[in-house]
């Protein structure tokens, strides 16, 4: 008898779930709502702050001539998405890497006059213009928008070091006779450096040059402000 009872009322919570809950469900389907809540929502909102780029501040401003002898400055730049880079072409280590991260990058955004790339050397005195247009032409660089720039040494190592805090310094036991950093400073059109989040939600301030993920990362972030 209980027993009967028990079933009864079991069967009519089920019904009543039926009528008023399946209905309700079947609708959030329909209009893709299914998804949506508090929760959700949240972290949705959480990874689209995430994803969008730090403004760090305006570059350091420079003046130095190319491999043509042309006075390059970030006023060259100016209305441009641009790469910044500090290598030396008789490098052994990590600048073969870095040229090549910079030519799939070129090779991405070619034919865009909206991009740039600027590539300093910190080893002036070996790398003339002459010799940065020897060393451009070896690489096979296409992009009239990728300038080789060289100068005074003592400047370039305050722009590097003091300026951009990307480390350059001479080192006589280092290969090559200098240590760099391998990063890849990414610059708007407005003249800031920019950059994305790490999964902390910390600015990385700048992209490895020597990795792929770094690669990738900056590719993304230059098509991100090609649009802005």
């Amino acid at each position: 008898m209980f027993k009967n009872k028990s079933y009864i009322g079991i069967s009519f919570i089920i019904l009543v779930f039926g009528i008023y809950v399946i209905p309700k469900i079947i609708d959030r389907f329909q209009n893709n709502e299914i998804v949506k809540g508090d929760r959700l929502d949240k972290i949705s909102n959480s990874n689209s702050n995430n994803e969008s780029l730090v403004k760090i501040g305006p570059a350091p401003k420079f003046e130095l001539v190319n491999q043509d002898n042309i006075k390059v400055t970030n006023e060259t730049y100016k209305g441009k998405v641009y790469v910044l880079e500090f290598f030396f072409s008789t490098c052994p280590t990590i600048c073969p890497k870095m040229n090549q991260s910079m030519l799939q990058i070129e090779k991405t955004f070619f034919g865009n006059p909206n991009f740039g790339i600027v590539s300093i050397t910190i080893d002036p005195e070996h790398d003339t213009a002459k010799v940065l247009k020897e060393h451009r032409e070896l690489l096979g660089v296409k992009s009239s928008n990728w300038n080789f720039l060289t100068g005074d040494k003592t400047y370039i190592f305050d722009l590097s070091n003091k300026g951009f805090n990307l480390y350059a310094g001479e080192n006589n036991k280092a290969k090559g006779g200098f240590e760099h950093s391998g990063l890849f400073a990414l610059i708007d059109k407005n003249g800031d450096i920019r950059c994305r989040r790490d999964k902390y939600g910390n600015p990385i301030l700048y992209y490895d040059g020597l990795e792929k993920t770094g690669v990738r990362d900056i590719q993304q972030d230059i098509a991100i402000l090609l649009k802005e």
